[in-house]
């Protein structure tokens, strides 16, 4: 398994994970994604800034984040400085395909030599108030509940906030 930055080559990979993924988020509840985003725009955005990761096993791509510094102003909804520079974890996915390997926390594993790399020491993530796989990964990894947001762009759905204080 190794973790890469994506290429521009890599979107229609990418999104047949995103099109696998979203199906079981929707037969859980999760309604964070749908047929419109995540789309091959927004990866397309986040290759040309250096800031999208794919995890690769078996020599197909298996997983994919974005690694950025770009925090919502709702985080202050649960006490977070959003003036803060911080990483964001962004569109974590994995393929149903390759799940139980590990490669969720490998991509969260690359937020933090990302973080490393730039001298920034705090971490942020956000998730679906119905996504229970990632609130109960992001602890495991270190990373703080900081409590129950909302998103302007999202309405009508719930969100968890976590942080990683790095020392």
């Amino acid at each position: 398994m190794s973790v890469r930055l994506a290429t521009l080559t890599d979107i229609p990979a990418i999104m047949q994970v995103i099109a696998d993924v979203v199906p079981i988020m929707r037969a859980a509840g999760n309604l964070q994604w749908d047929d419109t985003y995540p789309n091959p725009q927004v990866f397309e955005e986040d290759i040309k800034a250096g800031q999208l990761w794919v995890a690769e096993l078996d020599g197909q791509i298996a997983g994919v984040t974005a690694i950025t510094t770009e925090q919502y102003p709702e985080y202050a909804q649960v006490g977070l400085d959003v003036n803060e520079t911080a990483i964001v974890t962004h569109r974590l996915a994995v393929s149903p395909h390759f799940r139980g390997r590990g490669l969720a926390a490998d991509l969260l594993q690359q937020a933090e030599v990302v973080a490393i790399d730039r001298g920034i020491g705090i971490l942020r993530i956000d998730t679906n108030t119905q996504n229970h796989a990632t609130q109960q990964l992001f602890p495991k990894l270190g990373y703080s509940l900081k409590g129950e947001i909302t998103l302007e762009f999202r309405p009508g759905l719930k969100f968890v906030c976590f942080e990683k204080r790095l020392s």
